[in-house]
């Protein structure tokens, strides 16, 4: 069969995103590993120019999500992403991969959940193999199958995300050079997009029973649910202890979460939870929600809020912890967790799904 493999990053020209992130590192963990296969990568130029992937490169065009007339050079085409507006059509010349992150818009309250019905469905229409990014994602697709017109899936398989971590040694720049009033304050640590299924509002009700400060880092948000959270930090006058960072750097980002306390990520739908991840490689305690795929990301050694009660939350962490501290052995432990999601495990196991197909 035809070795060459088409690997779609249009979602790159999301560069703050989660999925940037790890099809980046995929990217990365390919890089010299790819054998007898010839990998080429689609996606927006100048976002490759910004890094040296080291394979050919296919520019997106807008108008390639309506017409892909170089296809069939590739024995297969992996999308990225099952929301993507490219490559919905049959791959008759070979294999199409897609990645499915979530399902989440079947656990959220929202109108109209037949558009994101529509949406998946027509990326997964003619996948021959679906690559879920937790065990808890294949579960939640193969429940709702029902849902999508499959007319030639084989298999569907989990992979999951993989990170390329900091280096621990590059603290070169400390918090109060980059965030000064946050120098002298113990902080927790939210990570995400300001939707309601990420669930920060609950950590803002939570503050009040806590000393501590609130820092989100945000990179998207929904006007209505941010303006909600903001009106409550308002009300329980805590304007001195929340701060909102917008698309901070890489850089930043792992310098609030090597000082902070803890990361807490009380989300209500998750398909994977990479914070938790980025977090955990630095040693840091988090407490999450038991709900979707962020048990299984967290494991045991994770704490997990049983409820979304501001009083309990904040007893959950105050207990956490003094845990936290009364063990420092827990610390090594976290740290050992996060490395089964190393972006070369993920790299090695997409390689083999390619080799696998490709035989």
């Amino acid at each position: 069969m035809n070795k060459k493999v088409l690997i779609d990053l249009e979602r790159l020209r999301y560069p703050n995103s989660g999925i940037a992130n790890v099809f980046r590192n995929l990217a990365k963990g390919l890089r010299g590993h790819t054998d007898d296969l010839q990998i080429e990568l689609f996606g927006p130029k100048d976002e490759f120019s910004k890094h040296q992937f080291g394979f050919k490169e296919v520019s997106r065009k807008t108008w390639h999500k309506f017409l892909v007339p170089f296809s069939h050079r590739y024995g297969i085409i992996h999308v990225s992403h099952q929301f993507s507006s490219y490559f919905n059509g049959n791959h008759k010349s070979g294999v199409k991969i897609v990645t499915l992150h979530d399902l989440n818009f079947l656990h959220e309250h929202i109108k109209n959940k037949k558009k994101y019905i529509d949406k998946v469905n027509d990326n997964i229409r003619y996948a021959d193999y679906i690559v879920c990014i937790s065990d808890f994602v294949k579960q939640d697709f193969i429940k709702n199958q029902s849902l999508f017109a499959l007319e030639k899936l084989k298999e569907v398989v989990t992979i999951y995300n993989g990170l390329h971590f900091p280096d621990k040694k590059d603290d070169s720049i400390s918090l109060k050079e980059r965030f000064e009033d946050l120098d002298s304050q113990g902080y927790l640590l939210n990570i995400g997009v300001l939707f309601p299924k990420k669930n920060q509002l609950s950590l803002i009700k939570m503050l009040p029973y806590t000393t501590y400060h609130l820092v989100l880092i945000v990179s998207d948000s929904k006007a209505e649910y941010e303006l909600e959270l903001l009106n409550e930090v308002k009300r329980l006058k805590l304007e001195k202890r929340v701060h909102i960072f917008r698309n901070v750097s890489e850089q930043d980002k792992n310098i609030l979460i090597q000082h902070c306390a803890a990361l807490c990520h009380p989300s209500l739908a998750e398909g994977f939870g990479i914070p938790v991840i980025e977090a955990m490689y630095l040693g840091k305690p988090v407490f999450l929600s038991t709900l979707t795929s962020l048990p299984e990301i967290g494991g045991e050694y994770a704490c997990y809020f049983k409820d979304f009660d501001p009083q309990n939350m904040a007893q959950t962490l105050e207990e956490g912890l003094y845990k936290y501290k009364d063990q420092p052995e827990l610390q090594q432990q976290i740290i050992d967790w996060s490395l089964h999601f190393d972006y070369k495990i993920m790299a090695k196991n997409y390689l083999n799904l390619y080799h696998k197909i490709l035989g």
